[in-house]
This record gives structure tokens, C-alpha cells and sequence, in this order.
């Protein structure tokens, strides 16, 4: 009797490691399969899914918006060549300070409910930040699913108490940043 597969499934918040990529390692460029094998190493990656909203545009978009999802669209294209990943795509929205994305924690939280009801993951490797995934953390850990998490090496840049829900918790180190950066 062969001994049983353990899987894991990268979920990637891609707003919060775009801001991290900007704000803490110069706008550094990674390969994502890199980084989806390297985070998930001693478990066979099942799938990566990577969260992101479409830039908004007014009617009709200024050249800035157009460039934005002109590069978005460049971005989603590459990541759907990658194996086994799959692009989950919300909106963004204009707020007085800027713009909010809309049904992107929803769209992982559901994912990560589905996989860890369904049994297809022994391990949810989470790169994000944020307190609203607090309650699916807690959740698929009743499911039998271990949780690591990937956050930013500042502090309040991360959510506490997603940070003391999780498994096991790593800061996103240049270390980890070289090992899968293009052009290295």
C-alpha cells in the first residue's frame, strides 16, 4: 500500500504581496511557480490560486487607466501558462482616498472552504494579511487543513490575529525574495 499524497494548495492575496514586492524589496518581479513550490516544499502542490482585481476604469478610461489594465491583462496571461494555477478576478471600486478591491476575500475564502470540505488539501499556504481571513483560517483548521502563513516582515503591515490563527508563519525575507526573482 502506497502512502497517502499530501497536498497543498497556495492561496496568493496578489494585491497584498504586490504592495509587499514594492514597499519591501525595491518593485522586485518573482517567478510565482517558483514561489508556489518553494512555499508548499515537502507537500505536491495541488494548485495556486492568485486574487487580484481589474483596475478601475471611468467612461471612458484615461490613458493611465487603460495602461493599468492594459498591464493586468499582460499579467493574467502569463499566470494562466503556469501549471495548475488558476486567477480569480474581483473589481475595484473608487473610494475618496483611492480605490477599494470588492469580492476578492470572498472569492479565496470560498476556495479555501471548498478544497478543505472536499478533503483535496492537507495544507493551505496563505500569502496575505488581512483579518478577514480569519474566519476561514479557524474554519478549515476544523477541517483537518494546516495553515501556514506568508506575510510582510513588518508588523503592521499583517494582521495579528490572522498571524496567531495560522500554523506556522513566515516573514516574507529577501532571502526567500532571491530565490525566485526573474533575472537572477
Amino acid at each position: 500500500m502506497s502512502a497517502p499524497t499530501h497536498r497543498a494548495v497556495v492561496f496568493i492575496d496578489n494585491a497584498y504581496l504586490s504592495k509587499i514586492l514594492r514597499d519591501e524589496f525595491n518593485k522586485e518581479r518573482i517567478h510565482y511557480l517558483d514561489l508556489s513550490d518553494k512555499i508548499s516544499v515537502g507537500y505536491q502542490r495541488l494548485r495556486t490560486y492568485v486574487y487580484d482585481a481589474y483596475p478601475y476604469q471611468d467612461n471612458p478610461p484615461t490613458r493611465e487607466q487603460s495602461d493599468l489594465l492594459s498591464g493586468m491583462q499582460s499579467f493574467i496571461r502569463a499566470l494562466e501558462q503556469l501549471p495548475s494555477f488558476e486567477i480569480r478576478m474581483g473589481k475595484q471600486r473608487p473610494r475618496p482616498t483611492g480605490y477599494i478591491q470588492k469580492g476578492v476575500d470572498v472569492w479565496l475564502a470560498v476556495d479555501m472552504m471548498r478544497l478543505a470540505l472536499k478533503q483535496q488539501m492537507q495544507k493551505a499556504v496563505l500569502v496575505a494579511g488581512d483579518a478577514d481571513y480569519v474566519p476561514v483560517v479557524d474554519a478549515i483548521k476544523n477541517e483537518g487543513v494546516s495553515v501556514t502563513l506568508y506575510h510582510s516582515q513588518i508588523k503592521s503591515k499583517y494582521s495579528w490575529d490572522l498571524w496567531k490563527r495560522c500554523d506556522e508563519r513566515y516573514p516574507i525575507t529577501r532571502e526567500l525574495i532571491d530565490q525566485v526573482k526573474l533575472n537572477r
